[in-house]
């Protein structure tokens, strides 16, 4: 019994489950955008929408478990950075985590065409949903690898700062095109949030081979391409502030600048990566209270 509460245990760690809520308001967040421009609301789709990109994702995070297994046992571990822990702490082989992948995504396939049949899930949000999970895998594991040679970050970037909130408009019925648009200052502070979160891991991943961009540029290049990316997210609000933009989505997303300034002051000097993280959460919330407002 002891082993199964193990078990149990490492498998709730290393499905990631702050990440899945993160991952459940980004959806809604892309969801809300599309409400606010004339989408159809239906707060059962959104709840099926939401089970079908549940155990997909959690999939994600089990191969990336897998993957990682090498690394995330040298690495010195933060809060936002180097895994789980919890196959480095059980002691369990790393074939637990990718039998959990195996079958999440399994069972986010069924969920998926039965949604599909019942005419639930547009096939648009299929598509979408098709690609998070191919692209959300090939992070990891091969024959891509992306994480593994230095397009990782901009792959999981753009899976949880584009695709996801378009998988969560699309759900909706609403314009895929509109949602990726205005997602796209989001977009970048996500990968901001990767660079800063590789960083940490940068030896233990340099040790077994991960080419992460981390490992593969020197610090004086990732800090300018920290900021050129800061600076084009506060252009791309800009420019969407005075075309498409809600005012109250922009003030809203401002207040976060200070946090982006903080995390560029002391990026591959922090080990900790904590105001960039914080920057992309608060930038998420604000920015779907913001959407929320302006629906009003």
């Amino acid at each position: 019994m002891a082993r199964y509460r193990t078990v149990a245990w490492a498998l709730f760690k290393t499905s990631r489950p702050s990440q899945l809520l993160l991952i459940l308001a980004v959806y809604l967040f892309g969801a809300k955008i599309a409400l606010a421009n004339g989408a159809t609301h239906s707060t059962t789709t959104v709840l099926w929408g939401a089970g079908a990109i549940l155990p997909i994702a959690a999939s994600v995070h089990y191969a990336n478990e897998f993957a990682d297994y090498e690394t995330d046992a040298l690495t010195d571990r933060t809060p936002f950075s180097g895994g789980s822990g919890a196959l480095a702490r059980t002691g369990l082989p790393r074939t637990v985590p990718l039998t959990a992948a195996i079958g999440s995504l399994a069972l986010g396939a069924v969920i998926v065409a039965a949604l599909t049949m019942a005419d639930l899930l547009r096939l648009p949000a299929v598509a979408v949903l098709a690609v998070i999970a191919v692209f959300g895998w090939q992070y990891s594991v091969g024959p891509l690898k992306l994480a593994w040679r230095g397009w990782g970050e901009l792959d999981n970037a753009a899976l949880g700062g584009l695709a996801l909130p378009v998988y969560g408009g699309t759900v909706v019925g609403g314009d895929a095109g509109f949602v990726a648009l205005v997602s796209i200052p989001f977009f970048l502070v996500v990968l901001l949030n990767l660079f800063a979160t590789q960083w940490p891991d940068r030896e233990a991943d340099a040790e077994v081979g991960k080419r992460t961009l981390a490992v593969r540029w020197p610090a004086s290049l990732l800090r300018k391409c920290y900021v050129a990316i800061a600076l084009g997210a506060g252009v791309a609000l800009l420019v969407l502030s005075v075309t498409v933009l809600p005012c109250v989505v922009t003030l809203a997303s401002l207040l976060v600048a200070p946090l982006l300034v903080w995390g560029a002051y002391g990026y591959t000097k922090r080990h900790v990566p904590w105001p960039t993280v914080s920057a992309m959460v608060g930038l998420l919330l604000l920015q779907l209270a913001g959407w929320c407002w302006a629906s009003l």
